[in-house]
C-alpha cells in the first residue's frame, strides 16, 4: 500500500500545482496576450478542468481504505458539526457578496472582463463576511474538508493536509493577485481584516469590550 499513497500524494501534489499554475500572473497574461477575446473563455475552460481531473483523484483517495486512523466520535462529534455548520455558513455567506456568474465563467462570455477580485464591477467588497475574512471561502474549505467525514484513513488524512496546505498557500498566492489589481485599496482592506481566521474581528470585540 506504501506505493498506492505515494502516488496518491504525487498526483494530488501536482494537481494543486496545475490548478495554481493555470491561474497564476504569468499564464493568465500570457493567454490574455496570445488569446485575445477569446480569452473570455479561460475561466469556463478552467473550471472544467479541475473539476474533471479532481474527481478521478478523489475515487481514488477512497478505495485506498485500510485501517481507521480517527473518526468523529462522542464529545468530539459537537466540534465536526460547529465545523461543519461554520463551513456551510462561510459559503453561504461569500455566495451572498460575490459575483457567481463571473466565478464560473459565464460573465466573461457576455462582457469579456475579468476581474480577480469576485464581484460584478472588480471592486473590494468589504461588507457582510468579508469584514471578519477576507477569504470566506478557502477558510470554509479547510473546515469542510475536516468535518465531512466521520472516518479517516492514511488516504484521507493525507489528501486533506495536502488540500489545506495547499488552501493557505493559494490564499497567498491570490492575496498578491489581488494587490497588483486593487492596490493600496487591498493594502488597507489587509490592515483591518485578517487573511483567514478572524483574529482582528476578535481583538477589536475584545479590546471595545475592555
Amino acid at each position: 500500500m506504501t506505493m498506492e499513497y505515494l502516488i496518491l500524494s504525487v498526483l494530488m501534489i501536482l494537481w494543486c500545482f496545475i490548478h495554481s499554475l493555470m491561474i497564476s500572473l504569468t499564464v493568465t497574461g500570457y493567454l490574455k496576450n496570445r488569446l485575445g477575446k477569446n480569452f473570455r473563455f479561460y475561466r469556463l475552460a478552467y473550471n472544467a478542468i479541475a473539476l474533471i481531473t479532481f474527481i478521478p483523484l478523489a475515487i481514488y483517495s477512497g478505495t485506498l481504505k485500510g485501517h481507521v486512523l480517527f473518526q468523529w466520535e462522542g464529545y468530539m462529534i459537537i466540534l465536526q458539526l460547529l465545523l461543519l455548520i461554520t463551513g456551510v455558513l462561510l459559503f453561504i455567506s461569500g455566495a451572498r457578496h460575490y459575483d457567481m456568474l463571473q466565478l464560473f465563467g459565464i460573465r466573461q462570455l457576455k462582457t469579456g472582463a475579468s476581474h480577480i477580485a469576485l464581484s460584478k464591477t472588480g471592486a473590494i467588497d468589504t461588507s457582510g463576511v468579508h469584514g471578519l475574512t477576507r477569504h470566506p471561502w478557502y477558510l470554509g474549505s479547510i473546515f469542510l474538508f475536516w468535518s465531512v467525514f466521520q472516518e479517516f484513513y492514511v488516504s484521507t488524512l493525507m489528501t486533506n493536509i495536502i488540500l489545506t496546505i495547499y488552501m493557505i498557500a493559494g490564499t497567498f498566492i491570490e492575496e498578491k493577485k489581488l494587490v497588483v489589481e486593487c492596490d493600496d485599496e487591498y493594502r488597507n482592506y489587509q490592515k483591518k481584516v485578517s487573511m483567514l481566521i478572524p483574529f482582528k474581528w476578535l481583538f477589536a470585540k475584545l479590546t471595545n469590550k475592555g
